[in-house]
């Protein structure tokens, strides 16, 4: 542990009564920055290593904002001082950095007798031996150097020799010292990112509430938030270390556990659970034990590693080209099948429907990592009997879909749903076993109906995706997709990510997309339930007028509208916001029209399989339609042909085969049917 600093006022904080910066010389001004930095590193330690604060968050929090005045006021910044640990400037790019010494791989194995064979090679070079043990991070591998015990830089394992520097990133993590406590005049140590599976949880649940895919695991969420170009971004997520090897040093050390002790004297965090052994099957017995405390630590492991205790019993044993002969990863089996939910929260789609999503301990699935699995609504998760901290069983729907076979062991207490939108905090109403946000000016629909208004599908606008539809409502410049039509070019360009050709480029699809078929536009106004097809049987029955006064009887006698999806339109119709926003995107220069519709192919009925040179598959299934023909996924008796483009698969064609339907290729297609119609 680090020791508390000798005759430090601002250690215990008694007071925190400060003169006026302008009523102290330049001698005291720098002694007293110089005794805070000491202070707030001291308290730093105690709270993110030791986990034992001595003081309220208050007091330190008065502490840090008068060492921030003073170093501003007198200019006295220190790229090692913890008040620039909050971020900076985003980089252009990671320098690529040549480490101090080469950072090897361990060899690794699942089972005991691999470990005995480990052990009976060392023993052969060296004889008896002590091994010394720790944990086996699952988090991001980094070399951190340190030169008169002042933070250097930070590099990431890379290719074993070179590695990327990710110095001020790591210099956010508030557990890693920028300066350490009687350390030597060099020290290289290699240490471990990780983040701790509460911050993975916290990361999640705040990214799948802003309707954005979440981290698949916490390796991952540390390795790409370490490599980030932006430090403001990676301060603001929960990142932690352990560090575990010195590799170099200036004050040598004789054995792994007197590098244990020398790094924890120093302040840096190393795990409680390292030890040293005398035999290999103690090493074996400490790997099982470790399995068993696997679920209730906070951070991720996949096994232990057993590492030769002496230095020089290591340089006799020496290394290979990819790793060293004295170490080795014992892992754990994957975790397959049975996890635990550490959370449930509440997506928000486009529509507003709220669905509930487990966050999962990671468990792998059938090859596949697992860390979330939807619920699909508040009955099912009760009659599952899911809750926060239950052990279920995961299985993968078509091999495909993680979902909750089965729970194991209750939790604490069974899901409900809240009354209240998680996004905005709007009022929520059932409507069968479904709720929904009442809110249509709800951040979280927003984005996704943004993103959906402007789909190709839809209004087909090019280049507002799930990012920059995010940046449109995150900078406040849409509150609603009609205010895209009121986007200018000079304030587009004033985005991350814009300049003026790309604002210019998407203010011209914009423009060009107020010219649209009445189908695509339904489809773009996100009705409940009504996709592509329905969007299109309306337009084929109704103009935009008529359909806002339908009544349900009307939309009831269009194909393939039941009494639900009837009242969804009449429900979406009759709210007064979404008749001002249409009436909003009209005044815009919206102009949706109906599309010619022929019966020229009325009675048609056909299958596609592969491709068609000049169409995707929507547009010519579109294209079909819209001239009166039926086209269908599968093939059956009553297919009159299908159409063989490039690439073919099999099924519809054996099926065609098997029903004697008709096979043609599209030189054929197009001379029957293409010719004849594209053109209309």
């Amino acid at each position: 542990m680090v020791e508390r600093p000798a005759d430090n006022p601002y250690v215990t904080a008694p007071d925190l009564e400060f003169e006026e910066p302008s009523a102290l010389s330049e001698d005291e001004v720098r002694e007293q920055v110089e005794r805070l930095r000491e202070a707030v590193n001291y308290h730093d330690y105690r709270y993110y290593v030791e986990s034992d604060p001595v003081i309220s968050d208050r007091a330190y929090d008065i502490l840090f904002d008068r060492l921030e005045t003073l170093e501003a006021a007198f200019d006295l910044h220190d790229p090692n001082s913890p008040t620039q640990r909050v971020g900076g400037e985003p980089l252009d790019e990671l320098e690529t950095v040549e480490h101090v010494t080469e950072m090897l791989s361990l060899d690794s194995a699942e089972e005991a007798a691999d470990v005995r064979e480990f052990d009976e090679r060392v023993r052969e070079v060296v004889g008896d031996v002590a091994y010394a043990l720790e944990p086996k991070f699952d988090g991001f591998s980094v070399e951190v150097v340190y030169e008169d015990g002042e933070f250097d830089r930070a590099v990431t394992r890379g290719d074993g020799e070179v590695g990327e520097d990710v110095s001020r990133n790591v210099r956010t993590i508030r557990s890693i010292p920028l300066t350490l406590g009687n350390g030597p005049d060099l020290l290289v140590v290699r240490g471990e990112i990780y983040m701790p599976r509460s911050g993975f949880q916290d990361c999640n649940e705040r990214r799948i509430q802003r309707g954005e895919d979440p981290f698949a695991n916490p390796r991952n969420a540390a390795a790409g938030t370490v490599r980030l170009l932006d430090p403001n971004t990676v301060a603001d997520r929960p990142l932690d270390a352990y560090f575990y090897d010195i590799m170099e040093t200036s004050a040598p050390v004789e054995s792994q556990r007197d590098a244990f002790d020398r790094m924890e004297s120093i302040g840096l965090p190393v795990n409680e659970y390292n030890r040293v052994v005398d035999d290999i099957e103690a090493a074996i017995d400490y790997r099982e034990e470790m399995l068993e405390r696997r679920a209730d630590l906070e951070y991720e492991i996949d096994g232990v590693v057993v590492k030769v205790n002496d230095y020089a019993k290591r340089e006799q044993l020496g290394t290979t080209a990819t790793h060293p002969r004295w170490a080795f990863a014992y892992k754990f089996p994957p975790k397959t099948g049975e996890t635990v939910v550490r959370r449930i929260v509440v997506q928000v789609g486009r529509t507003g429907k709220l669905t509930p999503v487990a966050l999962l301990d990671p468990v792998d699935v059938k090859g596949v990592t697992i860390t979330r699995a939807t619920l699909h609504n508040e009955r099912q998760a009760q009659q599952l009997g899911v809750g926060a901290g239950a052990r279920v069983e995961i299985e993968r729907a078509g091999d495909v879909i993680p979902q909750v076979g089965e729970v194991l062991e209750p939790g604490e207490s069974v899901f409900e749903m809240p009354d209240t939108c998680p996004a905005c905090g709007g009022s929520v109403v059932q409507e069968g076993p479904n709720h929904y946000c009442t809110n249509v000016s709800c951040p979280a629909q927003l984005r996704r109906s943004l993103e959906h208004f402007c789909s190709k599908s839809a209004m087909d606008i090019e280049g507002v995706g799930e990012e920059v539809a995010e940046l449109l409502v995150e900078e406040g410049l849409v509150d609603s997709v009609a205010d895209l039509y009121a986007l200018e070019q000079d304030e587009l360009a004033s985005l991350e990510g814009f300049g003026d050709r790309s604002a210019r480029k998407l203010i011209d699809e914009i423009e060009a997309s107020k010219d649209v078929d009445l189908a695509s536009f339904l489809h773009a106004l996100g009705i409940r339930h009504v996709g592509k097809e329905r969007a299109r049987r309306l337009a084929d029955a109704f103009d935009l007028d008529a359909l806002r006064d339908a009544d349900r009887d009307a939309l009831r006698s269009v194909a393939d509208i039941g009494p639900e999806v009837a009242e969804s339109i009449r429900s979406f119709f009759d709210n007064e916001r979404n008749q001002t926003e249409i009436d909003r995107l009209l005044e815009a220069g919206v102009s949706p029209t109906r599309t010619g519709v022929s019966d020229e192919l009325d009675g048609l009925t056909l299958a596609i399989t592969g491709s068609i040179e000049g169409y995707t598959r929507e547009e010519l299934t579109d294209l079909l339609e819209r001239h009166g023909a039926t086209v269908t996924s599968s093939v059956s008796g009553r297919t009159d042909f299908l159409v063989v483009g490039e690439t073919p698969g099999t099924t519809k064609r054996e099926s065609a085969a098997e029903h004697g339907v008709e096979r043609i290729d599209a030189e054929a297609f197009r001379d029957r049917i293409l010719d004849r119609i594209e053109d209309n």
